[in-house]
């Protein structure tokens, strides 16, 4: 299929997932779990690896940082509960689930040189070791066949990235241990002297069984895949995961999305392998030294690739403000790991997203893939389990940020039920050439002077090299980004810019405000932009203003009157150094005369340790609305907020002097909407715009995917 049909299709597949299409079926998203609720006391905890009970009513995962597995209690899935916690002795790797026990990887190497590990047996309801086995080597991933027999486990032997230029060979190698469950015995396969890549120093990956007790390995530095008749340990075939040439791909991190690049004969690197049956199996093309395809294929058992997801993950993930430039040229979203399970009579496969945080949801027919929809994961999805017995999937979430004040692990649930995808909320359309519009970013935006659902918004800094006005009609679900216009200067993309708000000029053009830095040379300033996007006026901040300067500077820009008795107003997200604690500035500047003049607006209070602020401002009717936030997430986020401010008390004082201070009124609280994703409380609510209806329109700012999930929440709040 071409790519531009390709696209076409997955554009009718990701609209169709939020229309109206009667008694379809998605996974929607009803509950997230921070798994330091598990051990409060960590400084460091994660969810990499996720197995279910067999009733499927507990989880358990595999946290490598604080050296244990976590347990969670999913009787009530929609309220998911800590449910205990078992140190390990060493680092978990990877965890599966054998009737009453857990089958634990863990990791206890001395050095890269030196490497060792055991399988820990531990029971379930007791939250205790039963037994351990030595492995003579460093475990990566364990997995068990059907009938609860024999376990399999994936003895890596990982590499010095450090050492030399990261390369292979490093001794010693890797293999392959078969854990007999009964016999309690384990036997060692050897896999060295198959890949042409490192043969002498293979790197087991992951492990995966089919219906016939064989074992599918891959060797992800190897660039190679292993088929084990687990019953004799005997190599009954292996071959190389070969490579793919990629085109129309952004392969650049350079603050832009232009996918005008090629890459050729890129390795696949598969990490991830699971059985679609006992012929067919799917690999996670995540890449490591060499490699990285970006994308998942589809493979028989003789080595023959039947299906190759090309760059339908990086395009899919890009229409959605997913994109991770800052991986660009690396290994873009780097698929990493897998799950196949059947729900009905579908079978699905699901696959994590590393650096993009998303699932990719897929129905498998036995030839090309059909693509169903996208779920938003936390950030760095690792591991996943489905519970189709009860319509579940789980996923583990690996980044925790909470030491540099970000939100932590989580393990996150969805549900299979008939109805509408609840995400994405905002997705955009196809270039000229048929390519994604990439964005991502977003972080103020107003709406069309009479059109009615249709509005206009800007990228901050993150897409640096190529700031943006993006067009938006908000009239159809998801909102659809249709168009988007460079801002530019003497005809090139615009530098030095971090665009925070916009607003109409009442001429086909805009206003922008820009948030300064001045140790980064990036101004203060507005900027006046025709339809093209070109810029036609520059205003920077006035002496009197910069004297006083942060770097929390400009973060929402609105308009009064029209022609020359226009007046902008700017909101200053912070007290800068001349303003009372708790008080910003509301910057007026009247373009046609060049006055400057401001009010002070109250903030909240905001408890130590943390500062509220101002992130948009609209004028509309006889008040001025503003978006006033805390800087916090998940659990701590306590304030995001929409207040009111009358017009009549919006009289601007010369600056240098006093400064009246308006008052305001609450007219919504944002962090019940923000809940109602069943995800953790995003904390950059950016954007705000009132169409030419009346209805207000709530926009989320995504960090460009950096440090962050990537989750664009756009909706609206109805009319005001």
């Amino acid at each position: 299929m071409s790519t531009t049909k390709l696209l076409v299709a997955l554009t009718a597949t990701l609209l169709a997932t939020t229309a109206n299409v009667g008694a379809a079926e998605y996974f929607n998203r009803i509950a997230s779990f921070a798994v330091a609720q598990n051990v409060p006391e960590a400084k460091a905890t994660s969810s990499e690896i996720i197995a279910a009970t067999e009733d499927g009513m507990t989880l358990i995962y595999s946290d490598s940082p604080n050296g244990g597995i976590g347990f969670v209690d999913i009787t009530d899935a929609k309220a998911p509960k800590p449910a205990g916690y078992l140190s390990m002795d060493g680092e978990p790797t990877s965890v599966t689930i054998i009737g009453a026990k857990a089958y634990v990887g863990v990791n206890t190497s001395e050095s890269y040189a030196d490497p060792s590990g055991k399988l820990v047996v531990v029971d379930i309801a007791g939250q205790s070791v039963d037994a351990e086995y030595a492995l003579g080597g460093q475990p990566d991933s364990v997995a068990h066949n059907d009938a609860g027999t024999l376990v399999a486990i994936a003895i890596e032997n990982e590499r010095d990235e450090g050492l030399g230029d990261g390369g292979l060979p490093q001794m010693p190698a890797g293999f392959v241990v078969i854990f007999d469950v009964a016999a309690k015995t384990l036997k060692t396969v050897d896999v060295t002297g198959l890949a042409a890549v490192g043969g002498e120093d293979p790197e087991p990956e992951f492990v995966d069984f089919n219906a016939n007790d064989e074992i599918a390995l891959t060797m992800q530095e190897n660039n190679h895949l292993v088929i084990i008749d687990a019953k004799s340990g005997s190599v009954v075939a292996n071959f190389s995961a070969g490579s793919v040439s990629l085109d129309h791909i952004d392969a650049h991190k350079d603050g832009a999305y232009r996918f005008t690049d090629s890459q050729a004969d890129v390795a696949r690197e598969p990490d991830a392998v699971q059985w679609l049956d006992a012929d067919r199996f799917v690999i996670a093309n995540e890449g490591d030294w060499k490699g990285g395809s970006r994308g998942f294929s589809i493979m028989s058992r003789d080595g023959a690739v039947l299906f190759d997801s090309g760059t339908q993950l990086e395009y899919s993930a890009a229409r959605i403000g997913h994109y991770p430039d800052k991986r660009a040229g690396k290994k873009g979203v780097e698929p990493e790991g897998l799950e196949v399970a059947t729900f009905g009579d579908t079978r699905y496969i699901f696959v994590t997203e590393e650096r993009s945080s998303l699932i990719a949801v897929y129905k498998d027919t036995g030839a090309d893939p059909e693509f169903v929809q996208l779920l938003p994961s936390g950030m760095s999805p690792e591991g996943l389990i489905a519970i189709p017995a009860r319509n579940l999937l789980a996923t583990a979430n690996e980044t925790d940020l909470r030491e540099d004040g970000g939100v932590g692990s989580h393990v996150m649930l969805y549900e299979l039920a008939e109805g509408e995808a609840a995400y994405p909320q905002l997705i955009s359309d196809l270039d000229a050439d048929g390519l994604p519009i990439g964005w991502s970013a977003i972080s103020g935006a107003v709406a069309d002077a009479e059109k009615p659902g249709m509005l206009y918004a800007v990228s901050d800094s993150f897409v640096s090299a190529a700031p943006a006005i993006y067009a938006i009609d908000a009239t159809v679900t998801p909102a659809r980004i249709t168009g988007k216009t460079i801002v530019t200067r003497g005809g090139e993309a615009a530098q030095k810019l971090d665009l925070e708000g916009i607003t109409l000029d009442g001429e086909g053009g805009f206003w922008l405000a820009s948030e300064g830095n001045t140790a980064k040379l990036v101004p203060h300033a507005l900027y006046h932009v025709d339809s093209d996007g070109e810029i036609i006026a520059e205003v920077p901040f006035p002496d009197a203003l910069l004297a006083n300067e942060i770097r929390f500077g400009s973060e929402g820009i609105t308009s009064t009157g029209t022609g020359n008795d226009m007046t902008l107003w700017i909101a200053i997200q912070r007290e800068w150094k001349d303003d009372p604690k708790g008080e910003v500035k509301l910057l007026s500047y009247k373009p046609t005369f060049g006055d400057w003049g401001a009010v002070r607006y109250p903030l909240e209070a905001a408890p130590k340790g943390t500062w509220n602020g101002l992130s948009e401002i609209v004028a509309h009717g006889a008040y001025f609305y503003v978006v006033e936030r805390d800087n916090q997430i998940g659990d701590k986020a306590a304030l995001k907020a929409l207040y009111r401010i009358p017009m009549a008390e919006m009289v601007a004082a010369p600056l240098g002097g006093d400064l009246p201070v308006v008052s305001k009124e609450l007219v919504r609280d944002l962090v019940p909407d923000l809940k109602a994703s069943n995800g953790y409380v995003l904390d950059k609510v950016e954007s705000f715009a009132i169409d030419a209806a009346g209805n207000g329109f709530v926009i989320t700012d995504n960090d460009g995917v950096d440090d962050s999930s990537g989750e664009t929440m756009f909706w609206s709040i109805g009319a005001l």
